[in-house]
């Protein structure tokens, strides 16, 4: 099938403020204690209270984003603001540490033990600060990037479950996100931290964690770049690989290195061949770089958050380059993302499908699934597709 530019670009606008933003403004907000639900069954039904950090300023980005690049709705910003005072006030341990999960008063459940919830955090109040104009905003924003980039050599510190200096790993996760933070707040950063991160986090990247004769982006390597003949050594996480490559244009983009987009656009373009599934359609959610047996028994399943990233970075790599075969590629995922996780019913997008496509676990939020992916997926979408048709009008 066929897809006009502008047709597109109406579809994902649609949908984002017809069908995905009014799921989450009906069902996930806690008036009550502030924040937001987010374990949300098909219909919206709360089936959990606990608050998880990561989706707690996921959401508080989104709203405020929203509000900061396509609309000023009063309600974003109420959203957005029912969160973050929630966050300022409990999320944080003395330390300025950011918790895991709390309880719905907001009380501490899970340590601060991974570096994404101070990577979320400095998002969330970055783009609430410009969304609001609040200087406290501000300073808690700060304080989480500082955070981030203290921790980044060693994101788990003392909670790191491996015994030190036998098999030393570093994660694709820690620089891609870093990246992205860095971007996320330029308004706010000093230009020189701008540049020494995005320069030193796209190189780490595109050195050290892309395979260059294969073109694959590996997960975890060694602080060198060298790789382990391991199960953690041989992952290929397809999702975090494309989505890495979508940072990666954006930040090129800055500087029109047409070397570096059209490099990771290659890369976009071996995962995909890699990780698509010839036999039931979408992409698998975790592999093994020589064929080998996963630890990660999910490993077949087929996840929202994996095919919206790469709808976001075959619509980002079509604008940048032109190229016919992310075009070809682009209508091949948009055509299985859209008829597998779309909820016509009940609204929203189921996040988890078995590996033949049928819905594997029919909630619409949990413990990692939020309001984030999806409106962050259909609003870059709608932005490319917008911007592409404008400019070939």
């Amino acid at each position: 099938m066929n897809y006009s530019l502008q047709t597109l670009a109406e579809l994902y606008h649609k949908a984002l403020l017809n069908d995905v933003l009014p799921f989450w403004e009906k069902y996930s907000l806690d008036w009550e204690h502030g924040g937001y639900f987010t374990c949300l069954d098909r219909q919206g039904g709360v089936y959990d209270t606990d608050k998880f950090i990561w989706l707690q300023n996921r959401q508080v980005w989104t709203f405020s984003m929203l509000y900061n690049q396509l609309e000023k709705r009063e309600n974003w910003l109420k959203i957005a603001k029912n969160g973050a005072e929630f966050l300022a006030q409990y999320g944080r341990d003395a330390q300025g540490n950011w918790y895991f999960a709390l309880t719905r008063g907001g009380q501490p459940l899970v340590q601060p033990y991974n570096i994404f919830s101070d990577c979320f955090a400095a998002m969330a109040f970055s783009q609430y600060a410009l969304a609001s104009g609040e200087d406290w905003a501000k300073d808690v924003a700060m304080q989480a990037y500082n955070n981030v980039l203290r921790r980044q050599d060693n994101p788990k510190g003392k909670y790191n479950k491996t015994y030190p200096g036998t098999r030393l790993m570093k994660s694709l996760a820690v620089p891609m996100i870093l990246a992205n933070l860095t971007l996320e707040m330029e308004w706010l950063l000093p230009a020189a931290t701008v540049e020494n991160v995005l320069t030193s986090t796209v190189e780490e990247v595109m050195r050290d964690f892309l395979h260059q004769e294969r073109g694959l982006m590996y997960e975890n390597v060694a602080p060198d770049g060298s790789r382990f003949d391991c199960l953690e050594g041989r992952l290929i996480n397809p999702g975090h690989g494309i989505e890495a490559m979508w940072f990666i244009m954006d930040i090129a983009k800055r500087k029109n290195d047409t070397n570096t987009i059209n490099q990771a656009v290659d890369v976009v373009l071996n995962i995909l061949n890699f990780a698509w599934d010839g036999e039931y359609g979408g992409l698998y959610y975790f592999m093994d770089a020589e064929g080998h047996p996963l630890q990660q028994l999910e490993w077949d399943q087929k996840l929202w958050w994996v095919h919206l990233e790469s709808l976001v970075a075959l619509a980002m790599g079509y604008h940048l380059t032109g190229r016919e075969v992310c075009w070809q590629w682009y209508q091949k995922i948009h055509n299985y993302t859209w008829s597998h996780f779309v909820d016509s019913e009940y609204g929203e997008w189921f996040g988890y499908l078995n590996r033949r496509g049928e819905v594997l676990l029919n909630l619409k939020g949990g413990k990692w699934k939020g309001c984030f992916h999806v409106p962050r997926g259909l609003y870059l979408c709608w932005r490319e597709f917008q911007a592409l048709a404008k400019k070939l009008n």
